[in-house]
């Protein structure tokens, strides 16, 4: 299990702009970018007591959450990812779904999953077993991807948070999401054992912080 460090930081659009500059510099985009950017798609769960939001929002230091992915609306791509958080560092894994095992999942149909041969699958099988959990909320942004050889450097822009809102039909293209109010930007550096130089130095803004903001809280705010 290889744990990575994440950082994540609340930043205004001038800032953005100032980093993407930096940023284009000293790394390379991300080979799945399509003109340096992707849209993504996650929908994320819950159970009826509301669990991973509050954990999120009371700060809980050790977390587990589950969401399903798709990039750029292309359907012949989607993950079941499984994050787990413990303090400033991170460990992601995932299974891949077809569309029709993606829908089935959201629309609550899950009794396949225990047949799974897949390790992630089945964990999210017993999570949604034992604490009900249910498809809650779509989030959509963009994502502009940068990567870094050296410590395995992933730094990401996040901008254009929007909500599905009681909307949960994940592959629905017409689904309509809504824009979060007064979301920021969002600047979030991952790396493995050690972050270069470099890089520390072309992420450095002046007077910002590292934040705990939440997309899935953010759009939950709509509920």
């Amino acid at each position: 299990m290889q744990f990575r460090h994440e950082v994540k930081h609340e930043i205004s659009k001038s800032d953005m702009l100032i980093l993407r500059q930096r940023l284009r510099s000293v790394m390379k985009a991300d080979s799945h970018a399509v003109n340096g950017q992707y849209e993504i798609r996650s929908l994320y769960f819950d159970n009826l007591s509301d669990k991973a939001l509050r954990e999120k929002l009371d700060g809980v230091n050790i977390r587990e959450k589950y969401r399903i992915r798709l990039y750029n609306n292309d359907p012949s791509i989607i993950h079941l990812e499984r994050k787990f958080k413990h303090g400033g560092l991170g460990y992601k894994t995932s299974a891949n779904l077809t569309p029709q095992q993606a829908q089935a999942i959201a629309n609550g149909d899950v009794q396949w999953m225990s047949r799974s041969s897949d390790e992630v699958i089945l964990g999210f099988y017993t999570r949604i077993r034992n604490e009900g959990l249910k498809a809650t909320v779509i989030v959509d942004y963009t994502r502009e991807p940068f990567v870094f050889a050296p410590g395995n450097v992933r730094v990401t822009l996040d901008y254009g948070i929007r909500t599905g809102m009681s909307c949960t039909d994940f592959l629905n293209p017409a689904c309509v999401t809504v824009p979060v109010k007064d979301s920021p930007c969002i600047l979030e550096v991952k790396w493995d054992n050690f972050l270069p130089d470099v890089i520390r130095d072309a992420v450095q803004l002046d007077g910002r912080r590292s934040a705990a903001f939440s997309k899935y809280a953010a759009s939950r705010m709509y509920d």
